[in-house]
Parts: C-alpha cells; sequence; structure tokens
C-alpha cells in the first residue's frame, strides 16, 4: 500500500467503511467506487487475464470496457468502477472469467 490510501480520510458527509480486498481489510470511504477505493490504498490489479496471465488494472474507469472486472460479495464480473463500495463488501482480484461456483468453469 501506499501512502495515499493511509493518509485518506472521510470528511463532509462522507464516511469510512470497512471492506476486504483478496482477504485484507481496507478502510474506504462510502462516496468511493471499488476501483477508486482500491487505488486509493495503492493497489492496481484488478483482474488477471486468462490469456497470458497477465495484471490488468483499469482503462476507461466509466464502465464501457472490462478491465476492472472482480469478484464482488462473490459475483464474478462484477466491474469495480461503477460499483459503489458498501461496509463489509468483499473484493476479490478475478482470474481470468472468475469462477461461479461451477465445477469445470474459469
Amino acid at each position: 500500500m501506499n501512502g495515499h490510501g493511509a493518509r485518506r480520510r472521510a470528511t463532509g458527509t462522507a464516511s469510512a467503511v470497512q471492506i476486504t480486498f483478496d482477504g485484507e481489510p481496507l478502510t474506504a470511504v462510502d462516496t468511493d467506487t471499488v476501483a477508486s477505493a482500491l487505488i486509493a490504498a495503492g493497489h492496481r490489479v484488478f483482474t488477471i487475464d486468462s490469456h497470458d496471465g497477465s495484471p490488468r488494472g483499469g482503462f476507461c474507469f466509466v464502465g464501457r470496457c472490462s478491465d476492472c472486472l472482480m469478484v464482488i460479495d462473490g459475483q464474478p464480473g462484477t466491474m469495480a468502477c461503477i460499483t459503489p463500495v458498501r461496509d463489509g463488501m468483499r473484493v476479490e482480484t478475478q482470474h481470468g472469467r472468475g469462477h461461479w461456483g461451477c465445477e469445470g468453469q474459469s
């Protein structure tokens, strides 16, 4: 984590919320999207490409591409750039197309 996320604080009407990212606790601001909360905390990788294993971060940040797909609360393929954070949310790096809980899918 870089210093930006560590120094970021909720101000005005915004409140701090707790989420987990890949099993680790993370404090976010309730006005954040998942992507903005992760970036503020120094995390840049959202997805691992299924073709070559390369890390992917955000690209457009407006919901038009698929570079920010993550597993959010067990739901793979969720766009982190347009999903608001909420207290208790579980966020995970998505590997490939994600796993829907069915054997043999990836």
